[in-house]
């Protein structure tokens, strides 16, 4: 079966959409960092909730934990194409996963800075 492309604007944007929220679906059920980082967010989404923060820090608070799935994501989808191209281990593609996964980590510092900044103040 060939691959057709939907050049329609409305079922071409409702397919991408659709396949969007199907790879979103894979990463939460799949993906033990996923899984955390969800875990995470949702957590601190009831924080928000429980302690009333304000609509700012609800903005920098929703924006750390998109920042933190997105690259995430990212990084899982590096590591499952270095391991498709390479299944055995190799110098250059743990370089290259070490590089994605440092990513990630300056994300959850950043998510992490957000957090502190809006909760401590709160628990003090």
């Amino acid at each position: 079966m060939e691959f057709q492309k939907d050049n329609t604007f409305f079922t071409g944007r409702l397919k991408s959409v659709t396949y969007a929220f199907k790879g979103a679906v894979k990463l939460i059920t799949t993906e033990h960092s996923i899984m955390v980082q969800f875990s995470i967010g949702i957590l601190i989404t009831i924080a928000g909730f429980y302690f009333g923060i304000s609509k700012t820090e609800w903005l920098f608070q929703t924006l750390a934990i998109g920042l933190v799935m997105s690259i995430e994501g990212l990084n899982t989808a590096i590591e499952k194409v270095a391991d498709f191209i390479h299944p055995n281990y190799h110098e250059r593609i743990g370089f290259i996963k070490d590089i994605a996964a440092g990513a990630v980590f300056f994300a959850a510092l950043t998510a992490i800075a957000i957090g502190l900044i809006i909760y401590i103040p709160i628990l003090l």
